[in-house]
């Protein structure tokens, strides 16, 4: 049974906890971290994994679309259902999370340039998409652009975020696209939107995003479109004892963030 002195060490124990989480802003309420090399290393060696994969699907060695392998998956989806799902979650690397997860929807009466328009046009993101605030385009050569994104995303915690990305086209054939995008710089914002705002120095911050990579795979058909979107994000481990605090953030956040760019995607090109 527990006696009065102990619960009276317990409380203030737990007040102190929530007075330091929360007499700061959300994005200091838990401690920094470093990323560190062999953390990128294992996130690249996954990624390339994953890349070869799709590359058969490219090469025509695989079914293009995931959903040409799940006949029941593509019915729903073609009914106006938006699929997401983890393929793989919470990878677990030295010192860091990789999360793996992919979506699928069809817009109907759409064509494949339609789509491009929209995921290519960066100054106009912070119109479609609901996590970003601001977005530019900063480079275009050819089918390789680059974009920066100011991108806000809220789940218990509030983080902010400045985001480069470079995006490159593949004409697979005359009705399918493929367009892979790696994430430069990604860089948390402290104290967003007040005369203290400034960037963290650029890996040693809170981690919940430090790499994001999308591939995008997109089929015209005769009535619409079919587009997958597959993301891979790394972020890192909840520190002992924050995980009430970060595990929604980080856990929540990809399937969130897909189901969102989605829809968004599929609203613009119908506006």
């Amino acid at each position: 049974m527990m006696s009065n002195s102990f619960r009276f060490y317990l409380g203030q124990a737990l007040a102190a906890v929530f007075v330091i989480a929360f007499s700061q802003s959300p994005s200091q309420a838990q401690p920094t971290t470093t990323l560190n090399p062999e953390t990128i290393t294992a996130f690249n060696e996954y990624a390339r994994a994953v890349e070869a994969e799709i590359q058969l699907q490219i090469d025509g060695d695989k079914p293009f679309l995931y959903l040409d392998q799940h006949p029941r998956k593509r019915l729903k989806v073609r009914r106006g259902e938006i699929l997401v799902e983890s393929f793989k979650e919470d990878i677990d690397i030295p010192d860091g999370l990789v999360h793996d997860w992919g979506g699928a929807m069809f817009v109907g009466g759409a064509t494949a340039e339609q789509i491009l328009q929209i995921l290519q046009d960066y100054d106009r993101h912070q119109e479609i998409y609901p996590e970003v605030m601001d977005s530019r385009l900063l480079e275009q050569q050819g089918d390789v652009a680059r974009g920066y994104l100011r991108l806000k995303k809220e789940k218990v915690l509030t983080v902010v975020l400045n985001t480069e990305h470079e995006a490159r086209l593949t004409n697979v054939s005359d009705k399918r696209r493929y367009l892979r995008s790696y994430s430069t710089r990604i860089s948390q914002v402290q104290d967003p939107d007040t005369p203290e705002e400034q960037e963290l120095p650029v890996g040693e911050d809170s981690g919940f995003l430090w790499r994001l990579n999308a591939y995008w795979l997109i089929e015209e058909v005769e009535d619409g479109v079919f587009v997958e979107l597959l993301t891979l994000s790394l972020s890192r481990r909840p520190p002992f004892g924050l995980g009430w605090m970060i595990n929604p953030f980080i856990k929540n956040m990809p399937r969130e963030s897909l189901v969102d760019m989605l829809q968004a995607t599929r609203l613009a090109v119908k506006q």
